[in-house]
Protein backbone atom coordinates (compact mmCIF):
# COMPACT_ATOMS: atom_id res chain seq x y z
CA UNK A 1 0.00 0.00 0.00
CA UNK A 2 2.81 2.44 0.69
CA UNK A 3 4.84 1.87 -2.54
CA UNK A 4 1.48 2.23 -4.77
CA UNK A 5 0.84 5.38 -2.55
CA UNK A 6 4.64 6.40 -3.76
CA UNK A 7 4.19 5.65 -7.14
CA UNK A 8 0.74 7.59 -7.52
CA UNK A 9 2.87 10.71 -5.89
CA UNK A 10 6.04 10.06 -8.12
CA UNK A 11 3.96 9.43 -11.10
CA UNK A 12 1.15 12.95 -10.51
CA UNK A 13 4.75 15.26 -9.55
CA UNK A 14 5.83 14.82 -13.05
CA UNK A 15 3.08 15.21 -15.07
CA UNK A 16 3.89 17.68 -17.36
CA UNK A 17 2.13 20.28 -19.91
CA UNK A 18 2.73 21.98 -22.59
CA UNK A 19 3.01 25.64 -23.12
CA UNK A 20 2.70 27.27 -26.14
CA UNK A 21 4.70 29.52 -27.43
CA UNK A 22 4.85 31.34 -30.72
CA UNK A 23 7.88 32.80 -33.12
CA UNK A 24 7.12 35.19 -35.15
CA UNK A 25 8.30 35.80 -38.82
CA UNK A 26 7.78 38.45 -41.37
CA UNK A 27 7.23 37.83 -44.96
CA UNK A 28 10.43 39.12 -46.98
CA UNK A 29 10.88 40.68 -50.74
CA UNK A 30 14.10 38.51 -51.76
CA UNK A 31 15.17 35.23 -54.38
CA UNK A 32 14.35 31.82 -54.23
CA UNK A 33 15.97 29.29 -56.27
CA UNK A 34 14.89 25.58 -57.10
CA UNK A 35 18.32 23.50 -58.02
CA UNK A 36 19.47 20.04 -58.32
CA UNK A 37 22.71 18.98 -56.17
CA UNK A 38 24.87 16.51 -57.18
CA UNK A 39 28.10 15.43 -57.25
CA UNK A 40 30.88 15.76 -60.75
CA UNK A 41 34.06 15.62 -61.62
CA UNK A 42 36.69 18.05 -62.85
CA UNK A 43 38.68 17.26 -66.51
CA UNK A 44 39.27 18.77 -69.36
CA UNK A 45 36.51 19.45 -72.05
CA UNK A 46 38.99 18.23 -74.89
CA UNK A 47 42.26 16.40 -74.29
CA UNK A 48 44.63 16.53 -77.01
CA UNK A 49 47.99 14.31 -76.69
CA UNK A 50 50.85 15.51 -78.74
CA UNK A 51 52.91 13.25 -80.09
CA UNK A 52 56.36 13.15 -82.37
CA UNK A 53 55.80 12.40 -86.06
CA UNK A 54 59.51 10.63 -85.95
CA UNK A 55 61.04 7.97 -83.43
CA UNK A 56 64.04 9.09 -81.98
CA UNK A 57 65.28 11.15 -78.61
CA UNK A 58 63.59 14.09 -76.99
CA UNK A 59 66.24 16.86 -76.98
CA UNK A 60 64.04 19.82 -74.59
CA UNK A 61 60.58 19.89 -73.69
CA UNK A 62 59.73 23.99 -73.31
CA UNK A 63 57.05 23.64 -71.41
CA UNK A 64 55.86 22.51 -68.06
CA UNK A 65 52.71 21.06 -66.49
CA UNK A 66 50.36 24.14 -65.63
CA UNK A 67 51.62 26.29 -68.51
CA UNK A 68 48.91 27.71 -70.49
CA UNK A 69 50.40 27.29 -74.19
CA UNK A 70 49.06 29.20 -77.31
CA UNK A 71 48.57 27.80 -80.85
CA UNK A 72 52.01 27.48 -83.19
CA UNK A 73 54.19 27.68 -80.10
CA UNK A 74 57.27 25.44 -80.04
CA UNK A 75 56.89 22.61 -76.98
CA UNK A 76 59.40 20.44 -77.55
CA UNK A 77 62.53 19.41 -79.57
CA UNK A 78 63.07 15.40 -81.16
CA UNK A 79 65.88 14.13 -82.72
CA UNK A 80 65.37 11.59 -85.00
CA UNK A 81 66.74 8.21 -84.22
CA UNK A 82 68.82 9.02 -87.84
CA UNK A 83 70.03 12.62 -85.76
CA UNK A 84 70.34 10.94 -82.44
CA UNK A 85 73.08 8.47 -83.98
CA UNK A 86 75.19 10.98 -86.13
CA UNK A 87 74.85 13.09 -83.02
CA UNK A 88 76.61 10.74 -80.75
CA UNK A 89 79.48 9.55 -83.59
CA UNK A 90 79.89 13.48 -84.09
CA UNK A 91 80.44 13.84 -80.17
CA UNK A 92 83.98 11.53 -81.01
CA UNK A 93 85.17 13.52 -83.53
CA UNK A 94 84.94 16.80 -81.61
CA UNK A 95 83.09 20.03 -81.01
CA UNK A 96 83.24 20.99 -84.75
CA UNK A 97 81.74 17.95 -85.61
CA UNK A 98 78.77 18.18 -83.29
CA UNK A 99 78.19 21.71 -84.62
CA UNK A 100 78.43 20.68 -88.25
CA UNK A 101 75.42 18.45 -88.08
CA UNK A 102 73.32 20.59 -85.31
CA UNK A 103 73.40 22.83 -88.44
CA UNK A 104 73.09 20.65 -91.36
CA UNK A 105 70.32 18.15 -89.69
CA UNK A 106 67.32 19.93 -87.74
CA UNK A 107 65.90 19.01 -85.36
CA UNK A 108 61.80 18.03 -85.20
CA UNK A 109 59.83 20.69 -83.29
CA UNK A 110 56.71 19.82 -81.73
CA UNK A 111 54.01 22.55 -81.85
CA UNK A 112 51.09 23.27 -79.95
CA UNK A 113 47.83 23.02 -82.60
CA UNK A 114 45.48 24.90 -79.81
CA UNK A 115 45.45 27.60 -77.18
CA UNK A 116 45.37 25.63 -74.08
CA UNK A 117 47.22 24.20 -70.76
CA UNK A 118 49.73 21.54 -70.42
CA UNK A 119 48.11 19.21 -67.74
CA UNK A 120 50.97 16.41 -68.26
CA UNK A 121 54.45 16.24 -68.83
CA UNK A 122 55.99 12.88 -67.94
CA UNK A 123 59.12 12.68 -70.36
CA UNK A 124 62.43 14.34 -69.62
CA UNK A 125 65.08 15.42 -72.39
CA UNK A 126 66.98 12.11 -73.28
CA UNK A 127 64.47 9.77 -73.41
CA UNK A 128 64.00 7.39 -76.40
CA UNK A 129 60.08 7.29 -77.77
CA UNK A 130 58.17 6.43 -80.37
CA UNK A 131 55.53 7.93 -83.01
CA UNK A 132 52.87 6.16 -80.35
CA UNK A 133 54.00 7.90 -77.60
CA UNK A 134 52.34 11.17 -75.83
CA UNK A 135 55.37 13.64 -75.56
CA UNK A 136 52.71 16.06 -73.66
CA UNK A 137 48.98 16.26 -73.14
CA UNK A 138 47.35 19.65 -73.64
CA UNK A 139 43.79 20.71 -72.41
CA UNK A 140 41.42 23.30 -74.27
CA UNK A 141 40.01 24.27 -70.87
CA UNK A 142 38.82 22.55 -67.81
CA UNK A 143 34.71 21.74 -67.31
CA UNK A 144 33.32 20.36 -64.58
CA UNK A 145 31.32 16.83 -65.73
CA UNK A 146 28.31 16.35 -63.37
CA UNK A 147 26.22 13.19 -62.65
CA UNK A 148 22.39 13.93 -62.95
CA UNK A 149 19.26 11.46 -62.13
CA UNK A 150 17.38 10.61 -65.55
CA UNK A 151 14.41 11.31 -62.76
CA UNK A 152 15.91 15.42 -62.97
CA UNK A 153 17.49 15.60 -66.13
CA UNK A 154 13.89 16.46 -67.81
CA UNK A 155 14.33 19.64 -65.54
CA UNK A 156 18.10 20.43 -66.75
CA UNK A 157 18.52 23.07 -69.54
CA UNK A 158 21.98 24.07 -72.01
CA UNK A 159 22.23 27.67 -70.47
CA UNK A 160 20.75 27.46 -66.83
CA UNK A 161 23.73 28.89 -64.04
CA UNK A 162 25.42 26.52 -61.49
CA UNK A 163 27.47 26.76 -58.54
CA UNK A 164 30.54 24.47 -57.89
CA UNK A 165 32.38 23.73 -55.67
CA UNK A 166 35.76 21.07 -54.87
CA UNK A 167 35.93 19.04 -52.16
CA UNK A 168 39.53 19.67 -51.23
CA UNK A 169 38.63 23.39 -51.47
CA UNK A 170 35.28 24.04 -49.99
CA UNK A 171 35.19 27.38 -49.64
CA UNK A 172 36.14 27.95 -52.44
CA UNK A 173 32.92 28.65 -55.16
CA UNK A 174 32.85 28.77 -59.26
CA UNK A 175 30.01 30.08 -61.06
CA UNK A 176 28.96 28.23 -64.30
CA UNK A 177 26.90 27.75 -67.05
CA UNK A 178 25.44 24.09 -68.35
CA UNK A 179 27.08 23.52 -71.63
CA UNK A 180 25.99 20.23 -72.67
CA UNK A 181 23.95 17.74 -72.12
CA UNK A 182 24.87 13.48 -72.59
CA UNK A 183 22.55 11.62 -74.54
CA UNK A 184 23.68 8.31 -74.04
CA UNK A 185 23.31 7.31 -70.34
CA UNK A 186 25.68 5.57 -67.74
CA UNK A 187 24.59 2.91 -65.26
CA UNK A 188 25.55 3.50 -61.97
CA UNK A 189 24.38 1.53 -58.75
CA UNK A 190 21.53 0.21 -61.28
CA UNK A 191 20.53 3.96 -61.49
CA UNK A 192 20.35 5.65 -64.90
CA UNK A 193 23.03 8.40 -65.11
CA UNK A 194 23.05 11.56 -67.57
CA UNK A 195 26.85 13.52 -67.38
CA UNK A 196 25.92 16.97 -67.91
CA UNK A 197 28.97 19.80 -68.80
CA UNK A 198 29.39 22.86 -67.03
CA UNK A 199 31.89 25.23 -67.96
CA UNK A 200 33.00 27.35 -65.09
CA UNK A 201 33.72 31.10 -65.49
CA UNK A 202 37.15 31.11 -64.45
CA UNK A 203 39.65 28.44 -63.62
CA UNK A 204 41.20 28.93 -60.05
CA UNK A 205 44.47 27.90 -59.27
CA UNK A 206 43.82 25.05 -57.29
CA UNK A 207 41.79 22.95 -60.31
CA UNK A 208 43.51 20.10 -61.26
CA UNK A 209 41.85 17.50 -63.76
CA UNK A 210 40.31 14.54 -61.66
CA UNK A 211 38.89 16.66 -58.84
CA UNK A 212 36.24 15.99 -56.68
CA UNK A 213 33.54 18.71 -57.13
CA UNK A 214 29.82 19.00 -55.93
CA UNK A 215 27.45 21.20 -58.44
CA UNK A 216 23.85 22.65 -57.53
CA UNK A 217 22.24 23.44 -60.96
CA UNK A 218 19.35 26.34 -60.77
CA UNK A 219 16.98 24.73 -62.97
CA UNK A 220 13.88 27.84 -61.74
CA UNK A 221 14.84 31.04 -59.96
CA UNK A 222 12.37 33.68 -58.73
CA UNK A 223 13.77 37.34 -57.92
CA UNK A 224 11.52 40.33 -55.81
CA UNK A 225 9.41 37.46 -54.61
CA UNK A 226 7.59 37.28 -51.20
CA UNK A 227 8.74 34.64 -48.94
CA UNK A 228 8.65 32.59 -45.62
CA UNK A 229 10.07 29.80 -44.09
CA UNK A 230 8.98 26.42 -45.26
CA UNK A 231 8.04 25.28 -41.66
CA UNK A 232 5.82 29.07 -41.42
CA UNK A 233 2.99 27.09 -43.58
CA UNK A 234 0.28 24.39 -43.09
CA UNK A 235 -1.70 22.49 -44.98
CA UNK A 236 -5.30 21.42 -44.09
CA UNK A 237 -7.44 19.43 -47.30
CA UNK A 238 -4.97 20.02 -49.99
CA UNK A 239 -4.97 23.71 -48.55
CA UNK A 240 -1.90 25.92 -47.96
CA UNK A 241 -2.31 27.88 -44.79
CA UNK A 242 -0.39 30.48 -42.16
CA UNK A 243 -1.30 31.93 -38.27
CA UNK A 244 -1.02 35.18 -38.30
CA UNK A 245 -1.19 37.64 -35.28
CA UNK A 246 -4.69 39.62 -35.51
CA UNK A 247 -5.96 42.99 -33.28
CA UNK A 248 -6.58 42.96 -30.75
CA UNK A 249 -2.82 41.98 -30.24
CA UNK A 250 -3.49 38.94 -28.47
CA UNK A 251 -5.36 37.35 -31.24
CA UNK A 252 -4.59 34.55 -33.98
CA UNK A 253 -6.18 33.72 -37.07
CA UNK A 254 -5.36 31.43 -40.25
CA UNK A 255 -4.78 32.87 -43.32
CA UNK A 256 -4.75 31.37 -46.49
CA UNK A 257 -1.96 31.37 -48.85
CA UNK A 258 -1.35 30.52 -52.30
CA UNK A 259 2.42 29.16 -53.23
CA UNK A 260 4.52 29.23 -55.57
CA UNK A 261 8.39 27.94 -55.90
CA UNK A 262 9.77 26.07 -53.15
CA UNK A 263 13.34 25.46 -52.20
CA UNK A 264 15.18 24.06 -49.36
CA UNK A 265 14.54 26.59 -46.79
CA UNK A 266 11.81 28.60 -47.70
CA UNK A 267 8.49 29.20 -49.76
CA UNK A 268 7.44 31.72 -52.51
CA UNK A 269 3.70 33.74 -50.79
CA UNK A 270 1.88 34.22 -54.23
CA UNK A 271 -1.33 35.70 -53.03
CA UNK A 272 -3.02 35.68 -49.30
CA UNK A 273 0.07 37.91 -47.34
CA UNK A 274 1.85 41.21 -47.24
CA UNK A 275 5.36 41.81 -45.90
CA UNK A 276 3.28 43.89 -42.84
CA UNK A 277 2.05 40.98 -41.52
CA UNK A 278 3.15 38.63 -38.69
CA UNK A 279 3.39 34.96 -39.21
CA UNK A 280 3.25 32.65 -35.93
CA UNK A 281 5.00 29.49 -35.74
CA UNK A 282 4.02 26.97 -32.92
CA UNK A 283 7.13 26.29 -30.43
CA UNK A 284 6.32 24.20 -28.07
CA UNK A 285 7.94 23.41 -24.57
CA UNK A 286 7.00 21.07 -21.59
CA UNK A 287 7.25 22.52 -17.99
CA UNK A 288 7.46 19.96 -14.91
CA UNK A 289 4.62 20.18 -12.93
CA UNK A 290 4.77 20.07 -9.28
CA UNK A 291 2.67 18.51 -6.72
CA UNK A 292 0.26 21.02 -5.00
CA UNK A 293 1.90 21.77 -2.07
CA UNK A 294 4.42 23.46 -4.13
CA UNK A 295 7.18 20.55 -2.55
CA UNK A 296 9.99 19.10 -4.20
CA UNK A 297 9.66 15.23 -4.50
CA UNK A 298 13.14 14.69 -4.37
CA UNK A 299 13.55 15.90 -0.97
CA UNK A 300 13.21 13.28 1.92
CA UNK A 301 9.95 13.69 3.96
CA UNK A 302 9.44 13.09 8.07
CA UNK A 303 8.24 9.37 8.93
CA UNK A 304 4.57 10.99 10.13
CA UNK A 305 4.08 13.10 6.85
CA UNK A 306 4.66 9.38 5.49
CA UNK A 307 2.56 7.21 7.70
CA UNK A 308 0.11 9.79 6.70
CA UNK A 309 -0.34 9.69 3.16
CA UNK A 310 0.06 5.33 3.52
CA UNK A 311 -2.92 5.89 5.63
CA UNK A 312 -4.74 7.95 3.06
Amino acid sequence: MVVAAGFFFFRSAFVSKPKVTYREYRPTVGVIRQTISTTATVQPQNQLEIKSPVSGRIDEILVKEGDLVKKGQVLALVSSTERAALLDAATQKGQSEVDYWNKVYNQTALISPIDGQVIVSSLNPGQTITTSDAVLVLSDRLIVQADVDETDIGSVKVGQKARISLDAWPDIYVDGVVDHIYYESTLVNNVNIYHVDIVPSRVPEVFRSGMSANVEIVVKEKSGVLTLPVGAVKSRDVRSFVLIRSTPPDSIREAPARLGLQDADNVEIVSGLATSDVVLVESSSFVPQTDQSGGNPFMPRRRSEKKKRSHD
